[in-house]
């Protein structure tokens, strides 16, 4: 109204209307000053809260009533509703509870942050809210988080969720999948292990069976003037036990003259004896050491070829 006095049509008047208010815009942001003197039509007034006047009345923060707070182009407003103090500030899903202990570090966390804060001094109008928490106190379970906040945690739990249903999706098949296969190997690894087996006590008793061959042989042309007939399984048999255990005898005395003091010892060139008193006697013949008996393993084996190869040249 000022500047029209001048005149509507003046060209102040309308470079003034063109550039933007810098008490107010679209958004619904006013300026200190209009808030100030709107406040003043209630019998309001406005005094910022760190300025050396307020100061140094050292007045508590609880003892007030409401507190108006802007940082750059946001206000909130922290008010005392019946007896507690609220958080109202418009980017929280919801009022936030402040204890009594807790309101003055929460206005220094706003000083800090860069807030101007602002006392508001005066009675203010009553209110539904304000008449209601007088009577009963509010208990907060949970404190309200900011509004981008809360949507972004909900878009990230849809997207866990989405990322968590594709997963199972994909484990519905290849799980059976991996299951079939692991099967499959159980069963191949299992084949594998009853065909080795089966391989070895196949050659087991192939070996075992030429040994007996091989061994009837030897001891038939060994001692043709003792028998007429090839020795039996059952012949052949003890005759390696009693070979067996003459070994095991020979190497307990070994062991024995080893132990022993030595002035026990027997000397080197005393044979062992059996129980019987004979020098070595037992059902396998005279002792021989294990050289000589490798010796005449090998005698036994080459005469066993031999004959076998006259025999075949014969037919």
């Amino acid at each position: 109204m000022r500047m029209a006095e001048g005149g509507v049509t003046s060209e102040d008047y309308r470079t003034f209307l063109q550039q933007p208010s810098g008490n107010m815009d679209d958004s619904g942001f006013f300026s200190i000053q209009v808030i100030s003197n709107a406040l003043k039509v209630w019998g309001l007034e406005l005094i910022l809260f760190n300025s050396p006047e307020y100061q140094r009345l050292r007045i508590d923060p609880i003892n007030e009533r409401s507190f108006i707070c802007n940082y750059k182009e946001h206000w909130f407003t922290v008010r005392k509703l019946g007896k507690q103090w609220f958080n109202l500030n418009s980017l929280l899903t919801g009022p936030e509870l402040i204890s009594d202990t807790y309101l003055a570090l929460f206005l220094a966390q706003l000083q800090q942050e860069g807030y101007s804060i602002f006392v508001v001094k005066g009675d203010l109008p009553d209110c539904e809210a304000d008449q209601l928490l007088q009577m009963i106190r509010v208990q907060q379970m949970h404190r309200p988080k900011l509004i981008g906040e809360e949507l972004a945690q909900l878009k990230e739990q849809r997207v866990q969720k989405t990322d968590l249903e594709r997963v199972l999706e994909a484990n519905d098949g290849s799980g059976m999948v991996d299951e079939d296969e692991e099967d499959l190997q159980r069963a191949l690894a299992l084949s594998r292990q009853e065909i080795d087996m089966e391989d070895e006590e196949a050659d087991l008793r192939r070996a075992i069976q030429l040994s007996m061959q091989g061994s009837s042989r030897n001891a038939s042309q060994d001692i043709p003037q003792t028998s007429g007939t090839h020795l039996t399984s059952e012949e052949l048999r003890k005759r390696r036990e009693a070979y067996f255990e003459k070994q095991q005898q020979q190497q307990q005395q070994q062991q024995e003259q080893q132990q022993a003091p030595p002035g026990q010892l027997s000397h080197p060139c005393e044979r062992p004896t059996t129980s019987s008193g004979a020098p070595g006697s037992d059902l396998a013949g005279d002792a021989m050491s294990e050289e000589d008996m490798l010796r005449a393993a090998v005698t036994m084996s080459l005469e066993t070829v031999r004959s076998d190869l006259k025999t075949e040249g014969k037919q």
